[in-house]
């Protein structure tokens, strides 16, 4: 699917039409903004959005009406204990070794103590979780993130993360070792979660947004940043490819939806 997804962005590069090389001025604005394939990401936006309105949400307000909390806790809980193996390996893949420990010790704690995952008795003992991901490994060796991109049924993302999404499916015992029908589980259930997780604020997002693309967009390059900082803070300066705001108000007055120059 993601193999799928990557060609299809391939095929529509095309699709950006970025100023004059002339008009040097409106050109680097274009590239800051880091958006080139905007049509195409405003359509697979469209499409996912289209998808979670038919599907995932009706299944997770049922999800969130029905089953009770202590029982989603406990979904959640194991959830995020399966995929201790993928931030072990890009813990260690990034030399943070400490932080592998502790995945490590929080992954036998929460499968023995905690009944396969399900309670999360590793927090309880004071051992913090945290996420890592290949694309965070990607970015920590100075792998570009590369432009924007939205991809189908994944979501948000760019060339570095998109790439770094299918590493985490290779390097993910389950792939390799879990039943298809197991796997196709699980990827069900964790979609649930996910939304679940998110519920209200992806809906609100949506109805009190301007622009749902470019707040999502937005959100998504501060989460990665976030993410592969460690959450440590930044020296007051923007997400690479975000704009300014003086930067921003100038493309989006320049330019209309499909990244084109507005005549």
């Amino acid at each position: 699917m993601l193999t799928i997804a990557l060609i299809i962005t391939c095929v529509v590069a095309g699709c950006a039409t970025p100023p004059s090389s002339e008009n040097k001025e409106d050109l680097t604005t274009f590239k800051e903004f880091n958006d080139p394939y905007e049509p195409f990401n405003r359509t697979m936006l469209d499409f996912n959005l289209a998808l979670d309105k038919a599907v995932v949400r009706p299944i997770t307000s049922v999800y969130r009406e029905v089953v009770p909390d202590s029982l989603k806790d406990n979904v959640h809980n194991f959830i995020e204990n399966i995929r201790s193996p993928v931030i072990f390996a890009n813990d260690l893949f990034q030399g943070k070794f400490g932080r592998a420990g502790n995945t490590l010790t929080r992954f036998v704690m929460n499968s023995t103590i905690g009944l396969l995952g399900f309670n999360d008795f590793a927090t309880e003992a004071g051992i913090e979780k945290h996420d890592e991901d290949f694309g965070q490994t990607l970015a920590t060796w100075d792998v570009d993130a590369g432009p924007y991109l939205v991809l189908p049924l994944f979501g948000p993302s760019n060339s570095r993360d998109a790439f770094g999404l299918l590493g985490d499916i290779l390097m993910d015992p389950f792939t390799w070792l879990a039943p298809l029908e197991v796997r196709l589980a699980r990827t069900v259930v964790t979609t649930i979660d996910k939304r679940y997780q998110k519920f209200d604020q992806i809906n609100d997002l949506e109805e009190n947004s301007l622009d749902f693309y470019s707040a999502v967009r937005s959100l998504y390059r501060q989460k990665r940043l976030d993410g592969i900082r460690d959450g440590a803070p930044t020296a007051n300066k923007p997400a690479p490819g975000s704009l300014s705001g003086l930067s921003r108000n100038k493309f989006n007055n320049r330019y209309n939806s499909a990244g084109t120059m507005v005549k």
